[in-house]
């Protein structure tokens, strides 16, 4: 197997909305380069992606597949993605390790939502980007329109390269205006006879040609003195200049091609090659302080693990990047995450899942390593001396929870390993063990994200499982002040027990006054792990209670706050002012104190105006502007608060307040509302009063819930 040097490898990730052909256009770039002998095809599921169970059962993308082919030379490692914006951690994994993105717009529907989705996410991580229209052999094909769209989303920056010479079934030819060339192409695909351009054509050719030359040229002082000065640029500064404005982005190129035809991915690839940046030019990876890290060929060995994935007859596999140097069968490394030793084992470049070994892979290249232990997505390894850690990237918050439990107890430790794995997998999937809900909550990107999870573990861990739905973690306050008292007393044959606290129960609010009939002797203020304040004042005057009672005394409140008196949930922002009380020199102790107080802050919470809060989340929806009526209805419904909007061409974003019970299968239903046109992204904002018949249901329900 030949190794390339670092210069000759460009790693391209695949990107746009599901159905834009990004996995047939793969398959047609393997073919064209000669790297497969026969064409697979999605709807006979015989793809080279695309290879696990769930794909073939879906018809689409689910996991990042890593290809790699040969054009003229050149390495092209692709990435071809999901196009559902549920696996958005798939994809920002593949864009991590991506030197350039090409996306794939569908010529029939324009730019569709998720393209726009993950196109935000290219742009934040500055990756240089070109743009295909395909399918303009489609029946409502209308490149003019995708042209449009995508300049009214993606900016002035994009600059048309290549127009159809006719569309639909007629589809045959392609203009391209760098070349000033038709390429006319023959039924069954493939390599194209090069043409002049058509009269009818040369007008508008010469038009987008000029076009695209000022693009260039604007982007160079050199350049654009060359333009003024002669006219035109020549091949070899056009290159030059697009070079250096794409991997700036400071153009998006834009082609047009038939991947299910097999017309124009030849010229793609080619642009690929000469003009995509090398991993050395591109834009550099960051390290945990944030400080960008220079690619080095000659460097010690630095890889990053992107992905990882179990395969139960192989093993673990980590699909890596080499950040520097060279990496070799045998090598030991160190994995910055835990110190931990670790010997390179089988080292090899996929083709889908079929593996070829290689002995070493140079700096830039992707490679996957068969079973090291413990590496996990995320994670840097390097030769010992390198202290280099590679930061991660940020994906976006969780938009859909639910709970997992199991039909049949007795495999609880097996369900707990399998969602560990899972998650070591997958970093867009949070497992939540919540000792408050008492539930095992997953939090992921969408219903179909979390099905898929629910199939690995069902299928791959062999584990009887069902979602139902999470429980909605709710606060506990209180309205008014209360003054409280209870006297513990026990006496049973020996030792008795024997505590009095009297204390004062207030909604805490920052910078309220001390209490007018209180002295405070001692104040603890801490911030409670589950969210808002309790302060604990000490105003025992004259001896009435021990000061080493007090620990025990807080230690009893905290204890009821953690298991609420009204609904069993945590409770929030309250004052406790402990002003009297009495003991005993032999009945009491540390254990009778604690009760008291217990007691007293229970009895006392529940006549100081208890309130339930609820958590509200901030809500971001992007929408084409046909569905906003039906969307802001759907908000309504759901006591959303509207907080404002905002308009980008024809997509409108609302951003709004509502409550997480009302956000449970929100997803999906934002789906079917909008047809699959769009999506949100939510985050916790705050808590607030639930309304009275809500708080009233709550708690009969944990009535109910504790008496059985």
């Amino acid at each position: 197997m030949k190794v390339y040097n670092s210069s000759s490898i460009r790693n391209l990730v695949l990107a746009g909305h599901s159905g834009s052909g990004k996995t047939t256009l793969a398959e047609t770039m393997l073919f064209e380069s000669g790297t497969i002998s026969r064409r697979g095809n999605v709807t006979e599921k015989n793809t080279t992606s695309d290879y696990h169970r769930i794909e073939k059962e879906k018809g689409k993308s689910v996991f990042t597949s890593l290809l790699n082919l040969d054009w003229r030379g050149t390495k092209i490692n692709l990435l071809d993605t999901p196009g559902t914006t549920d696996y958005v951690g798939e994809v920002i994994s593949g864009m991590n390790v991506a030197d350039a993105a090409l996306f794939l717009l569908n010529a029939e529907h324009g730019v569709e939502v998720g393209t726009e989705f993950f196109w935000r996410h290219a742009e934040k991580m500055g990756l240089p980007t070109i743009l295909a229209a395909n399918k303009v052999d489609g029946e409502q094909s209308d490149f003019q329109n995708t042209v449009d769209m995508a300049k009214e989303r993606f900016g002035r920056e994009v600059v048309v390269v290549q127009y159809p010479y006719s569309e639909g079934e007629d589809f045959h030819a392609i203009i391209d205006v760098l070349k000033m060339t038709m390429y006319e192409f023959p039924e069954s695909g493939g390599r194209p006879d090069k043409l002049p351009i058509p009269e009818s054509h040369k007008s508008q050719a010469e038009l987008l040609h000029n076009e695209l030359v000022e693009s260039i040229a604007e982007n160079d002082e050199s350049l654009m003195d060359l333009y003024f000065e002669h006219g035109e640029l020549d091949e070899y500064q056009m290159r030059e200049g697009l070079q250096k404005a794409v991997a700036e982005r400071n153009i998006f190129p834009l082609f047009c091609i038939s991947s299910e035809r097999n017309m124009g991915s030849g010229r793609v690839m080619g642009f690929i090659g000469n003009v995509l940046p090398s991993p050395l030019d591109a834009t550099q990876p960051l390290t945990e302080e944030g400080e960008p890290f220079e690619l080095d060929e000659d460097g010690k060995t630095v890889l990053y693990s992107f992905k990882t994935y179990s395969e139960s007859h192989v093993g673990s596999l980590n699909y890596l990047k080499v950040l520097s140097g060279t990496v070799s069968q045998g090598q030991e490394l160190e994995n910055k995450r835990d110190d931990s030793s670790q010997r390179l084992g089988t080292l090899s470049i996929n083709q889908g899942n079929k593996r070829t070994d290689v002995q070493e892979a140079k700096c830039g290249d992707l490679a996957v390593a068969v079973k090291l232990k413990d590496v996990y997505s995320g994670d840097t390894l390097t030769e010992k001396g390198e202290d280099v850690v590679i930061r991660p990237p940020q994906l976006p918050a969780p938009n859909i929870r639910k709970a997992i439990q199991l039909k049949k107890e007795g495999e609880e430790d097996k369900l707990g390993a399998a969602l560990n794995q899972l998650q070591r997998e997958d970093p867009a999937l949070q497992v939540e063990f919540s000792k408050e809900l008492k539930q095992t909550i997953l939090h992921g990107q969408g219903e179909e994200h979390l099905m898929v999870i629910f199939d690995q573990i069902n299928n791959r861990f062999g584990l009887d499982v069902e979602f139902i739905t999470p429980k909605i973690p709710y606060r506990e306050t209180i309205t008014r002040s209360y003054k409280a008292h209870y006297k513990h007393k026990k006496q049973s044959g020996g030792a008795g027990q024997f505590a009095e606290v009297y204390m004062l129960i207030e909604p805490w609010q920052e910078g309220m006054p001390t209490p007018d009939d209180l002295s405070v002797r001692d104040v603890d203020e801490r911030d409670l792990p589950w969210g808002g304040k309790l302060v604990f004042q000490n105003c025992i005057v004259g001896g009435v209670i021990d000061n080493r009672f007090m620990p025990a005394i807080l230690k009893g409140i905290m204890e009821k706050m953690e298991n609420g008196p009204m609904s069993g949930c945590r409770s929030r922002d309250i004052r406790i002012s402990v002003y009297d009380g009495s003991m005993h020199s032999v009945d009491s102790n540390e254990a009778a104190f604690k009760t008291a107080a217990l007691m007293a802050f229970r009895d006392g919470f529940m006549k100081a105006g208890p309130q339930l809060l609820e958590p509200i989340y901030s809500v971001e929806i992007t929408v084409p502007a046909t569905y906003m009526g039906d969307v802001m209805s759907d908000l309504s419904s759901r006591r959303g608060q509207i907080q404002g909007m905002d308009a980008e061409g024809s997509i409108q974003k609302i951003k709004a307040h509502v409550p997480l019970e009302e956000l449970d299968q929100y997803s999906t239903k934002l789906k079917s509302m909008t047809q699959g046109s769009a999506s949100y992204t939510r985050e916790f904002s705050h808590y607030a009063p639930v309304p009275h018949d809500i708080q009233e249901k709550v708690v009969q329900e944990n009535l109910e819930e504790e008496a059985a």
